[in-house]
């Protein structure tokens, strides 16, 4: 009788830990996008290309682009420019992208964001697109003068995610390598 308690007591421990989804892990392919249309995206389309790696861009990209994507990389910083030149405002641009979170969550792909602008893309316009997709990420890479105030530092550590910190656009090259182990 004990035996079988204590067998009982341990499924009932165990339940809920095999109840959890298993978080996703870094893949390829991915799909590029940009988050505020600004020149950030095809700056790490370049990266992406020399690394190798097997990914699709589409700027613009919504839910149907997901396809057999494994990873998002959501590419942060806002352009007016940018914006216009796509025929969309903001709130437009955050109503698509946090559909294409949602979305991606829910096929359970890995997210990485990236904010590569620096300070130059910090601001009124990219601080809307901040929060949302930091709040979503699995990962974040970002250029050091993009944060000098801690926002996006800070919306990691609430998250418990981790955060590479580097110098230059040239310089994600390496925490690219290591997250989807692409050899040098």
């Amino acid at each position: 009788m004990k035996k079988i308690i204590i067998a009982v007591l341990m499924l009932a421990l165990c339940l809920p830990v095999l109840a959890q989804e298993a978080a996703p892990a870094p893949e390829l392919p991915a799909l590029l996008t940009s988050v505020g249309q600004s020149a950030d995206v095809s700056m790490i389309k370049v990266v992406m290309d020399r690394l190798g790696a097997s990914y699709s861009m589409n700027a613009l990209a919504t839910p149907d682009d997901i396809g057999e994507n494994k990873t998002l990389i959501l590419v942060v910083g806002g352009s007016s420019k940018g914006l216009g030149a796509a025929g969309i405002d903001a709130d437009q641009e955050l109503q698509r992208v946090n559909e294409l979170i949602a979305a991606a969550q829910e096929a359970g792909l890995y997210i990485l964001v990236m904010h590569v602008g620096g300070e130059a893309r910090r601001g009124e316009l990219s601080d809307k697109f901040i929060a949302p997709c930091f709040e979503a990420a699995n990962h974040a890479i970002i250029v050091s003068s993009g944060d000098k105030d801690g926002l996006m530092a800070g919306l990691v550590e609430e998250k418990g995610i981790v955060m590479d910190v580097v110098d230059t656009i040239v310089d994600t090259l390496t925490p690219l390598q290591t997250l989807f182990g692409i050899a040098a």
